[in-house]
């Protein structure tokens, strides 16, 4: 098959003001996260010695930590970033549960939308981390608890509830699919259908992005690995061919924009009209941790898109917030104070 012809990159410049002013009306917005909500749990151990039963290390535990993933990790972007949330989701009626109750309670996020579900499991990712004394630990093991039955019907009822009574009050709706069972075609296609008014609606899915196609998504913010799934390719540096797939993706879906995130090399933005804009990466392309990093990313663009910021403005403020999340271990935040730091340190350096 012969591919198009390649379209040059826009112009991204823009200006660092209106990005700042941006960011200081997150405060003002009210976001909907329907999304798959995953305990991060991070066990630390120190290396004690080699265990004479088999070739492995012994650890001796020394700390647990359980920090909101997946979508609940978006979610605690968006309140970090200083949104006013209204998460929409399901958690087993299990410690990883209780422990991402406790810590959205702890943040004064809602979780009145937040259902609690007997004999169901909370998607949890338990990583082992052996180190020494005073070093920083590294991953020697990774244990999946995944849920083994569907949702109840009682409770996808009671979700799509509540997600037609938060979408009354918000300024943009940001769906987080991380294939386990709650954020859900079905439900996004039925809140769309309720929908009174246009408001942006943007999505990351693990996934089968496409069969999202023709929902009411407005924009989303796959990474090119996704990308690449979806399409059966390579991408690499074969700028035609996410060039190919960007436009093949926007045009099925119907989207008014299409981000996609590619690590060290920064972000690409499509838009109708062929318009296409590759973004370098903010910050060193050394990244620290990258886990979570999606989670930010959509929880910025989608705060942006809801202050009336233009895909491009709103790619910027993403593409600074996720070079900023990169630079820190685990499953972690920005901050709205970190945010506009960093977008004053860039108009500083663009004015020496």
């Amino acid at each position: 098959m012969k591919r198009p012809p390649l379209q040059e990159p826009v112009s991204t410049a823009v200006d660092l003001l209106a990005l700042r002013e941006c960011v200081e009306q997150f405060t003002t917005k009210t976001i909907v996260l329907l999304g798959d909500f995953v305990a991060d749990e991070f066990q630390y151990g120190e290396i004690s010695r080699v265990s004479r039963e088999a070739p492995v290390l012994i650890l001796k535990h020394r700390e647990t930590q359980i920090l909101p993933g997946g979508g609940a990790n978006a979610a605690n972007n968006l309140a970090s970033l200083g949104a006013r949330v209204l998460p929409v989701s399901a958690v087993g009626d299990d410690a990883a549960g209780d422990a991402l109750i406790a810590h959205f309670r702890r943040q004064r996020v809602d979780v009145s939308g937040i259902m609690r579900v007997k004999d169901w499991t909370t998607p949890t990712k338990s990583r082992y981390l052996a180190g020494w004394p005073h070093t920083v630990g590294q991953q020697v093991l990774r244990v999946d608890y995944e849920p083994k039955s569907p949702l109840p019907d009682a409770i996808r009822k009671k979700l799509h509830q509540r997600l037609t009574a938060s979408l009354r009050h918000a300024h943009a709706l940001a769906v987080s699919d991380y294939g386990f069972g709650v954020a859900t075609l079905e439900l996004v296609q039925q809140a769309s259908a309720k929908r009174r008014r246009a408001l942006p609606v943007t999505l990351d899915a693990r996934y089968r992005l496409r069969r999202y196609a023709k929902v009411g998504i407005t924009s989303a913010t796959p990474n090119e690995a996704e990308l690449e799934a979806e399409h059966h390719t390579n991408i690499g540096q074969d700028t035609q061919e996410l060039v190919r797939a960007g436009r093949a993706t926007l045009a099925e879906m119907k989207l008014q924009s299409l981000l996609v995130t590619r690590g060290r090399h920064g972000v690409a933005l499509f838009e109708p009209g062929n318009r296409f804009a590759q973004i370098p990466v903010h910050g060193s392309d050394q990244a620290v941790d990258v886990t979570g990093a999606g989670d930010t990313v959509l929880a910025a663009y989608t705060l942006a898109l809801a202050c009336g910021a233009s895909p491009l403005e709103a790619a910027h403020i993403a593409n600074i917030a996720g070079g900023l999340v990169v630079m820190k271990r685990g499953t972690a935040t920005v901050s709205r104070g970190e945010l506009l730091d960093a977008i004053r340190g860039e108009a500083s350096g663009a004015a020496s």
